[in-house]
């Protein structure tokens, strides 16, 4: 496990080599054992290959239109749309893409009390430890994976097209990876670690 969080990287370019289903299905079984707050096991994975993907590519390629010419739901964060375009390119190469929706989640724009944000923190904290372990169960398998935020350049679209009850959370495009990144820099220990005694 300590060599597969070594190895791990984020890719961004794929072979066109297909990803057999027990394979996808063992990475995401991987993330079904994350501990989860109250064991809620708030994870809902939908996988998309095929003439879905190409489907869901135009619907993210309309909201990022969107986000960059109406009413957008990241106005300020613009100047990051073509890094969301470059996002899309790679998922269009990645044979899988996993979208991860909390099941027990509000809407973004939903007023929450309190408890009910606490609630979602914990929800959300559950589905990262869920994601990691399925891009670390990727890694021992030699599949490549790319953990994708920009989904919410196209949030309401790719909802939409879902058509799930939830949260739409995060992506995964997995794949058999066409490149070998070096490690990205590292904050230094001493910057992130305070030590109470």
């Amino acid at each position: 496990m300590i060599s597969a969080i070594y190895d791990r990287r984020s890719i961004r370019k794929f072979l066109p080599t297909p990803v057999a289903d027990e394979d996808i299905t063992d990475i995401i079984q991987s993330g079904m054992k994350a501990p989860s707050s109250k064991n809620r096991q708030p994870w809902k994975y939908i996988v998309i290959q095929g003439n879905a993907k190409e489907e869901m590519l135009k619907v993210f390629r309309r909201g990022i239109e969107r986000e960059e010419n109406e009413s957008a739901l990241l106005p300020q964060s613009k100047q990051h749309i073509a890094a969301a375009k470059y996002t899309v390119d790679i998922m269009e190469e990645a044979p899988v893409i996993v979208f991860v929706v909390n099941s027990l989640g509000k809407s973004l724009t939903a007023e929450l009390t309190p408890e009910e944000h606490v609630y979602e923190i914990c929800n959300i904290q559950s589905i990262s430890a869920s994601i990691q372990n399925m891009l670390l169960a990727a890694t021992e398998k030699g599949i490549g994976s790319l953990w994708i935020c920009d989904i919410y350049f196209a949030y309401a679209e790719l909802c939409e097209w879902l058509n799930e009850d939830g949260q739409l959370i995060a992506a995964v495009a997995f794949g058999y990876p066409n490149e070998s990144p070096k490690e990205r820099p590292r904050r230094k220990m001493e910057d992130v670690v305070a030590w109470r005694k």
